[in-house]
């Protein structure tokens, strides 16, 4: 039995941040009933992020929507939403992910939905949040990267601001509204009460930035620095970073800069004694490492830096990644089935209970798949 088995998840969200949300409840063993308007569905259905067609819809709407059911409803008719409201009310979590204020004027928001229902958990995601003068900018995950400040941390100096390769924003701040959700829940345990459970993007995307936020605060406010070559990190000394080799690509964490010279037969770096050299020359550092690493192999290197104990590593693509064993022993794909026996391969839940990895083989659903089924149980 899953942790969440038995729990009912209405999902009104659509695109990526709910959905996130709701797949990694799903994963853990509660039923999801995904809401989408007749015809269309989510809008995610038809955003691609390559030209690759999975079984007629979108890779992205197929990965992240495993593992649900989909119930077509338009929740602008009064038959509809009385099916919707019907569902809510025998639900424990309702999650969306509209603009402050289209809750409203749909009349799901939580006051509404607290009445006929009390003990829901409540879970809202926004992209700034519900005040202040950016509460109606939309919520897009580079918008949000670029404002977040995250994107001032990656790549070098002089190449500008560079965002993550990921969408990075709905994807924590699912993960976050997840989190506050199993909170709610506890607390419905405990007091027989539901909540409301609320989130933005951009909170989401400061938190990640903890770190270093922190150490802007108490560093009198001296302006990012990113290294002129090989940043991995704006605020970390020398060597951090990934380096080119003869054949590849090889990357360094935190190290002694003396011991680096010594183990690699580098002798420029062995003037670098002292630890605030390591910062205050790290372009120099760098450049001298950049240059020194390319005159031999990855393989070369972590066979002298491994056995010496050096945080490092190669660094792959994901056909070697999946080839190498490190990644095989991990079992992290799972092969998933929609209900016309299309399968497709995708990653599993990432977490294990009492040792144990939890796999699901349902697959996406297809837009109002589940309709005659939902209506037959609860209407």
């Amino acid at each position: 039995m899953k942790p969440l088995q038995d729990l009912l998840i209405i999902d009104l969200s659509q695109y990526l941040s709910g959905p996130c949300c709701t797949l990694k409840l799903a994963d853990l063993g509660a039923r999801v009933i995904k809401v989408e308007k007749p015809e269309t569905g989510d809008s995610c259905r038809s955003m691609y992020i390559s030209n690759v067609n999975m079984n007629g819809e979108s890779s992205i709407f197929r990965a992240i929507n495993r593992n649900k059911e989909s119930f077509c409803a338009n929740l602008k008719n009064d038959l509809d939403k009385k099916k919707v409201l019907q569902l809510i009310s025998k639900a424990d979590v309702l999650v969306h992910n509209f603009r402050p204020g289209v809750i409203q004027r749909l009349g799901l928001d939580y006051d509404t939905v607290k009445s006929i229902n009390p003990n829901i958990v409540y879970g809202e995601i926004s992209g700034y949040g519900t005040e202040g003068p950016w509460k109606k900018k939309p919520g897009q995950d580079l918008l949000i990267q670029a404002i977040s400040g995250v994107t001032t941390l990656s790549g070098n100096a002089n190449k500008g601001p560079v965002p993550l390769g990921l969408a990075m924003a709905d994807m924590l701040s699912g993960g976050h509204l997840a989190q506050g959700i199993l909170a709610g829940l506890v607390q419905k345990g405990k007091t027989g009460k539901g909540c409301k459970v609320s989130v933005n993007m951009l909170e989401s995307m400061l938190d990640l930035q903890f770190e270093t936020v922190t150490t802007f605060y108490h560093d009198g406010g001296q302006p990012t620095q990113r290294t002129e070559s090989n940043n991995a990190h704006a605020y970390l000394g020398a060597p951090y970073g990934i380096y080119e080799t003869s054949n590849g690509f090889l990357s360094l964490a935190m190290g002694a800069i003396p011991k680096l010279g010594e183990l690699l037969d580098c002798p420029e770096l062995l003037v670098y004694q002292e630890f605030n050299s390591w910062y205050d020359q790290r372009d120099k550092i760098k450049q001298t490492l950049a240059n020194h690493l390319k005159t031999n192999t990855t393989e070369h290197w972590l066979s002298i830096l491994e056995p010496a104990d050096i945080w490092c590593s190669d660094v792959m693509n994901w056909e070697r990644l999946f080839e190498h064993d490190g990644f095989k022993v991990l079992d992290m794909l799972q092969t998933v089935e929609m209900s016309d026996n299309y399968q497709y391969q995708t990653t599993r839940c990432p977490i294990k209970i009492d040792g144990k990895v939890i796999k699901n083989k349902k697959g996406s659903p297809f837009l109002g798949e589940n309709n005659e089924s939902i209506n037959s149980e609860f209407f």
